[in-house]
């Protein structure tokens, strides 16, 4: 592994002055890692067990700066761009969550963390999910928070809500109606999913546009929700073969958005579920009250 002038940092410097979001710690540094095949950008900081955090559609690793920040007190704490998002490499496919927990094994491996506490939000979740299925002893704890689990729980009935017709847009054209235009885009995600608007604050917007925009960025995204319908046969297939998980796990909602609907996602594949809600927050949790998203995560983190 080599360390490498952040790239981040790089992005920052061509974006407008005001185009910032929390910044991590300066003791944090970023790594470019060989991962499963392609290479992820991850930002690596603190001492103590392990922590793996991952973001979802929408952000990036940059979301959990507040959180990396509170953590690094006591924790390693590691921060990845998922495959294709962020600053890490577009790769070609790969998308399915399987896939991407494989990701994140060979980044831990080559971290040489053999167990972690995990923690994820959106398509984090699921591919938080995937890896402690798979990896059921390398996970001392799991969180998920806010964004439901293909093929577990009430999937069928998520999918029925027409908040979520970005499930099933994508392909060529649709790229091609998005291209250039991929903050209008974004923008509806940041509104629609929110409590209040307001609470994704431009500065946000303006900084995970630019990085969505990025060439073939847009594709990646994309290719996270197409690849649905094979991680429903995947998570099924886990539940079935290996049964419910049996550590920790906290299922944290936002008021506005799952609520207790991620304590009932949970259970129906975990057996010591905790459920938590983050108060005056819709879907954002990191953006609209991170002040309550740290405590719930760290409370439960460090409950013995």
């Amino acid at each position: 592994m080599r360390m490498m002038m952040p790239l981040l940092a790089l992005l920052t410097l061509a974006l407008p002055a005001k185009a910032q979001v929390p910044a991590y710690p300066s003791a944090f540094q970023t790594q470019e890692i060989a991962a499963n095949g392609t290479t992820l950008h991850v930002r690596i900081g603190g001492k103590g067990p392990a922590v793996l955090l991952l973001h979802g559609y929408g952000e990036t690793g940059d979301m959990w700066a507040p959180l990396a920040a509170a953590l690094m007190r006591d924790h390693r704490v590691i921060v990845p761009d998922l495959r294709g998002m962020g600053l890490s490499a577009i790769a070609p496919a790969g998308y399915d969550k399987k896939t991407q927990a494989a990701d994140m094994a060979a980044l831990l491996d080559t971290l040489k963390i053999d167990r972690a506490d995990v923690v994820a939000h959106d398509i984090g979740n699921m591919v938080a999910y995937a890896f402690t299925m798979q990896h059921r002893a390398r996970v001392t704890r799991l969180v998920v928070i806010d964004a439901p689990i293909p093929g577990i729980g009430p999937w069928e009935e998520v999918l029925k809500n027409p908040l979520v017709w970005h499930f099933r847009f994508g392909g060529p054209d649709m790229e091609r109606l998005v291209a250039g235009r991929e903050r209008i885009y974004l923008d509806r995600f940041w509104n629609e999913f929110s409590a209040d608007p307001k609470h994704f604050d431009e500065a946000s917007r303006v900084h995970y546009a630019a990085l969505y925009s990025r060439p073939g960025a847009m594709h990646a995204g994309f290719a996270q929700f197409a690849a649905f319908d094979q991680d429903v046969i995947d998570n099924r297939g886990f539940l079935a073969a290996n049964g419910k998980l049996a550590m920790p796990v906290l299922a944290l909602g936002g008021e506005k958005s799952f609520g207790p609907m991620m304590a009932t996602i949970m259970r129906a594949s975990a057996a010591n579920v905790t459920e938590g809600i983050v108060p005056a927050s819709g879907h954002w949790i990191m953006e609209e009250n991170p002040a309550a998203t740290v405590k719930l995560v760290r409370e439960f983190l460090s409950a013995t």
